[in-house]
């Protein structure tokens, strides 16, 4: 259904300053920023929206023949090419002379930095107008893409290429958690559509950033790098299911921490539960990858996960603390991390052991499934004795 005609009005009155800007870089933000609005409110496949909405924009103002309506035109079909219509916008002599360069860029550098732990990894490349006069500076496109969600959860552009690199090199360069490269335009391009296309469909957008402001213009300057196939990144493996549960057991980081103590069938029992949750956990995560464990990867399992999915008996619950300290120190190992790295999760995993316990006594966080499993098994009910539980359903049916 068309926008009403308000909407481009509304949006025509923004502009009205657009032919005062001094360079295509400056217009070209503020149009992505105009254009944020429509991606920000969509309610599903926001960037078609934001497609689809250009295409009737320019369908709507073509009769619009002020200096800033035709700037403005010019701008949106730069922003999004393959909207309806924008091949047939030419340059309009009533538009400032710097029009000619908008989207005239060509990437000058391509780079990844993010932790060692695999949270997070931010893909910067940096863009040079071919003629920077009127183009503008040389500026760097930022995207974020968060491994334990699987978005890009924020988007934004730099005006100064020069600046955001030192900034993200002294970064880098500062703190021992951190990596920075050189990255394959073909990759870059491809891990950040794939994410961007799930980002698009999130029914709400992550509250802080930059993501709906400046997606127009970071996603039309990444559709400028090569389609290339390039191979996958070389990211650390391991074992998994069985295989990866008996290497722990054996492992020294289990033995230091006493576990699994053979002397009780229960405690038997309830480590390989434990290190089946982890497992269990891992497949929730993109990637699936049980030794990708993290400060926040913890929190995530320790905090949220175990409670919504997992009925703990006290034996379970003395168990997995004990578990998940000597898995930091194996997970820790197996990929190769720093003595910095395992120490830096460990010490978050003692700060989130006594809320756990607090949330495991309290039990806030169950779901209505855990917590009904929870009190059959509370009340002596085997849960997965069907008769029993029809039995209790009926002595506790109310008349």
């Amino acid at each position: 259904m068309p926008a009403p005609r308000p909407v481009y009005e509304a949006v025509l009155h923004a502009a009205r300053d657009v032919t005062k800007l001094g360079c295509a870089l400056d217009a070209e933000m503020l149009g992505t920023a105009l254009l944020g609005s429509i991606y920000s409110v969509a309610a599903e496949r926001r960037a078609e929206a934001v497609r689809d909405f250009v295409g009737r924009f320019l369908v709507a103002t073509e009769r619009q023949h002020t200096p800033e309506a035709v700037t403005i035109r010019e701008v949106f079909a730069a922003l999004v090419p393959d909207a309806d219509g924008a091949a047939g916008v030419g340059h309009d002599g009533r538009a400032p002379s710097w029009v000619t360069e908008l989207g005239r860029v060509r990437p000058t550098g391509c780079y990844a930095y993010g932790d060692v732990y695999g949270d997070q990894t931010s893909y910067l490349v940096t863009f040079a107008y071919e003629d920077s006069a009127d183009g503008g500076p040389e500026h760097a496109v930022v995207a974020i893409v968060d491994h334990n969600i699987g978005i890009a959860k924020d988007v934004f552009v730099s005006s100064s290429a020069e600046s955001m690199l030192s900034q993200v090199r002294a970064l880098c360069d500062a703190d021992e958690l951190m990596w920075f490269r050189t990255e394959d335009p073909g990759r870059l391009r491809d891990e950040v559509g794939r994410h961007l296309e799930i980002t698009d469909d999130l029914g709400d957008l992550p509250a802080d950033g930059s993501l709906a402001t400046d997606h127009a213009l970071a996603t039309a300057r990444f559709a400028l790098l090569p389609v290339v196939s390039t191979p996958p990144l070389d990211e650390p493996t391991g074992r998994s299911g069985a295989d990866l549960a008996r290497d722990f057991a054996d492992s020294p980081e289990a033995a230091a921490e006493g576990l699994p103590d053979t002397a009780r069938e229960a405690d038997r029992a309830s480590f390989a539960f434990c290190v089946s949750l982890i497992l269990d956990h891992a497949e929730t995560l993109p990637g699936a990858d049980p030794l990708r464990w993290s400060p926040a990867v913890a929190g995530l399992f320790l905090l949220d996960w175990v409670h919504r999915r997992a009925v703990l008996d006290i034996d379970d619950a003395a168990m997995l603390p004990m578990v998940i300290r000597a898995w930091t120190a194996y997970s820790g190992r197996k990929r190769g991390l720093s003595e910095a790295a395992v120490a830096g999760t460990s010490s978050v995993v003692e700060e989130l052991i006594p809320e756990f316990v607090r949330l495991y006594r309290t039990g806030e966080r169950r779901s209505p499934a855990t917590a009904a499993v929870a009190q059959l098994i509370s009340e002596g009910v085997d849960p997965n004795d069907m008769t029993a539980i029809e039995a209790w359903l009926d002595a506790n049916r109310e008349d």
